[in-house]
């Protein structure tokens, strides 16, 4: 059976109401399995993560598109985390004999679907169309308040969708990718700038490891600064060797690490590796020895 796994996410993370509305939707035909659904009042934003099969999955994407097209109204909207779109972005994520052309394919039906319901659809990753729409964090620069002016530079006409701004629903971005690691770690300080200067050292585009996107952020409810990361390749980067770099440079500063988050679900593989490096189980340890 073929299982291809998507990762929604949305931007509206305080009313629950809508998000259990939105959930109806996706889960209404009994054909997919909801893996995570994460709901953060302070990024204002929620994520969706389902697999299923290939064409179930398609179908449940658009369905959830299209209540939160009619129920989130980008323009009033406000949150710590980046974004540009009440769909801000759609990874779809191979699992089980499922090719990355083949969830390519149904990213880039996925991208026609909603660029018919008038909403600017951006291609990313792998299914990008060219080389300098590769990067999310390029294609969301300046994020929501940026749409105006970049739909007046033909050099942002989107791939699928009207070349004019939508107040409401902003812009989508959308692709196929390698299965991401969403790692947040929160430090027991309220200055955002100890965070800021921690970001640097993790983060690839600063001279970190090539494969983590980082931010810091505030968390004003909990009086913390997090360190909210995407891990891009947790083979090339595991989590132990992100997490131990940021322990040592929060340290620096005096300061500790107050919790961590891991959003959604993880690959058993990335988890062996941090058993295998925090309690140095032997080279004979595998990740099928995991089960639920």
């Amino acid at each position: 059976m073929k299982i291809l796994m998507a990762e929604v996410n949305i931007s509206e993370g305080t009313d629950l109401d809508k998000v259990n509305l939105i959930k109806e939707e996706l889960m209404k035909e009994g054909d997919l399995e909801l893996l995570d659904l994460n709901s953060d009042k302070d990024h204002n934003r929620s994520v969706f993560t389902y697999k299923g099969e290939p064409q179930a999955v398609l179908e449940g994407t658009k369905r959830l598109s299209k209540r939160a097209i009619e129920l989130i109204d980008m323009s009033n909207h406000k949150g710590s985390h980046p974004r540009m779109g009440a769909i801000d972005v759609v990874p779809f994520i191979p699992v089980k004999d499922v090719t990355l052309d083949e969830a390519v394919e149904i990213s880039r039906e996925y991208g026609k679907y909603l660029g018919s319901l008038g909403v600017p659809v951006y291609f990313y990753e792998d299914s990008a169309t060219r080389d300098d729409r590769k990067s999310l964090v390029k294609i969301r620069k300046g994020q929501y308040e940026a749409l105006p002016e970049k739909f007046q530079d033909e050099a942002w006409t989107p791939d699928e969708g009207p070349f004019q701004f939508n107040p409401k629903s902003g812009a989508t971005v959308t692709g196929a990718r390698f299965p991401l690691i969403a790692f947040n770690i929160n430090l027991a300080t309220e200055n955002l700038e100890i965070g800021k200067k921690i970001v640097k050292a993790v983060r690839g585009a600063t001279g970190g490891f090539q494969h983590v996107r980082a931010i810091a952020l505030e968390i004003p409810e909990r009086k913390m600064v997090q360190v909210s990361m995407n891990l891009t390749n947790y083979e090339k980067t595991p989590i132990h060797r992100v997490y131990e770099v940021i322990k040592m440079e929060a340290e620096r500063y005096n300061i500790g690490i107050a919790d961590t988050e891991l959003v959604g679900p993880v690959p058993v593989y990335a988890l062996e590796e941090l058993l295998k490096f925090y309690i140095r189980v032997n080279d004979d340890f595998s990740a099928e020895q995991v089960y639920m």
